[in-house]
């Protein structure tokens, strides 16, 4: 249940998501199976990188994440610990240690105000930034009786490269659509090295999420070719030991089920304690080879313009070309192009080199191309502020750390946040007439 990543944190959204926790905990919702039957609900909260603006103690906003976590708690933690479906946390952009040990002080504070035993609550902290990986099994260390494990996030991490070290050229990522994916070694060096920490303690660990979707038709080529790739990259996770991993597309659950009891003994892989798996900090810092391609920057552009585009009308996730993309995807974008013009990368296409203004005019050419679409005024409108904002983001000198505590900060999303609530209510009022 993500309130970080594939969520828009406007008011509305924060509290309807929570409500809807709620709601399913308590079985509030139509012909809702027991508790204890239904899907186990792994809970994200927003990352300590936000804030919550509409809640203020002390005369300061809140941190995002206890906001997120208080409410959770109060109204569900009792009942998912007495039925013994959680409490459940999903932690993201822990950056190291010190973070799990604030995150495992909370929960001990938490679970004697609620009067639960300590060690009900459980946490599995996405490892999604470099630094954190030199920290993992210290992480592990500080969460103690509430650790859950650790899991992969392949884009995020791979954004924090730039977050960190883009200021220098030998940390220059190349075109992620061609050159970047987890057979290579950095990102092989992480899984292995998070697999081997993990089981070497009894912890699990998790692999990254499926992005892509499966098209309608289950005859055509497409299908078998997103089926086949989607196959490949799992069977990969499974074979450096991990217990499990995500997919967006439901569809995807069954083959993907079927493929980990296929090459699996058991439940997970805790016996693979990864004896043989040597990873020094050069492997972790190994910058992939590559380029720069036209397509690969076109691409990064669209992500960056239509998320931002997203978020201007209250959505945090939205479909392009095949997958879904959200928060992460749309970091790694705007981190590339960001990186690119710093170091002014040549393209492989034709050796242009990547300048502030090429880049404003592909954006512009997207935008023209978006705007045939047919779209109303308003989303038009939408569309070019989003590329504004875009701009705005990968032309600074400096680094802007996180996309969503930049666009959180905004005026113009703070502003489009009562429109999109107006939005919402008018959605769900014709929801029955549908």
């Amino acid at each position: 249940v993500d309130f970080d990543d594939g969520n828009c944190p406007t008011f509305y959204n924060q509290i309807k998501g929570i409500h809807n926790v709620l709601k399913a905990v308590h079985e509030q919702f139509p012909d809702s199976v027991p508790l204890r039957q239904a899907p186990v609900l792994m809970l994200r909260p927003r990352a300590w990188n936000m804030v919550e603006h509409n809640m203020m103690v002390d005369g300061k906003q809140v941190p995002a994440p206890l906001f997120d976590f208080g409410l959770l708690m109060f109204h569900c933690g009792k009942t998912l610990y007495e039925q013994q479906s959680g409490p459940f946390f999903y932690l993201s952009k822990v950056e190291g240690f010190m973070e799990a040990r604030l995150w495992n002080r909370i929960f001990v504070w938490t679970q004697q105000k609620l009067g639960l035993p300590v060690g009900s609550i459980k946490a599995t902290v996405l490892i999604e930034n470099i630094l954190a990986s030199f920290e993992m099994d210290e992480i592990l260390y500080e969460l103690k009786d509430h650790s859950a494990g650790l899991n992969c996030g392949i884009w995020d991490y791979s954004a924090s490269f730039v977050s960190k070290f883009g200021h220098r050229q030998a940390f220059l990522l190349p075109d992620r659509s061609k050159y970047v994916n987890m057979e290579k070694r950095f990102l092989r060096s992480y899984m292995d090295l998070l697999v081997q920490m993990c089981h070497q303690r009894g912890a699990l660990a998790t692999g990254g999420m499926a992005a892509m979707l499966l098209p309608q038709d289950r005859n055509s080529a497409s299908y078998k070719t997103v089926l086949d790739t989607v196959t490949r990259l799992k069977l990969l996770e499974i074979r450096a030991g991990v217990d499990g991993f995500m997919v967006f597309d439901l569809d995807l659950i069954e083959p993907m089920q079927r493929l980990f009891q296929l090459h699996t003994a058991g439940d997970n892989q805790l016996h693979q304690v990864r004896s043989d798996v040597t990873v020094t900090p050069a492997d972790l810092l190994s910058i992939p080879q590559g380029g720069v391609t036209l397509p690969g920057l076109k691409h990064n552009i669209a992500v960056g313009v239509l998320f931002i585009q997203a978020w201007l009308s209250g959505k945090g996730h939205f479909l392009y070309r095949g997958q879904v993309e959200d928060s992460a995807t749309a970091e790694i974008s705007r981190s590339q192009v960001w990186q690119w013009i710093r170091h002014r990368a040549r393209l492989e296409d034709d050796n242009r080199v990547v300048t502030r203004h090429l880049v404003t005019e592909l954006t512009q050419q997207l935008t023209m191309e978006l705007s045939r679409a047919g779209h109303s005024v308003r989303t038009k409108q939408k569309l070019q502020t989003a590329a504004d904002m875009f701009l705005e983001v990968v032309q600074k000198r400096d680094f802007p750390e996180f996309i969503t505590t930049y666009l959180n900060q905004d005026h113009t999303f703070l502003s489009s946040q009562h429109e999109g609530q107006t939005n919402s209510l008018d959605q769900t009022e014709h929801l029955p007439k549908l």
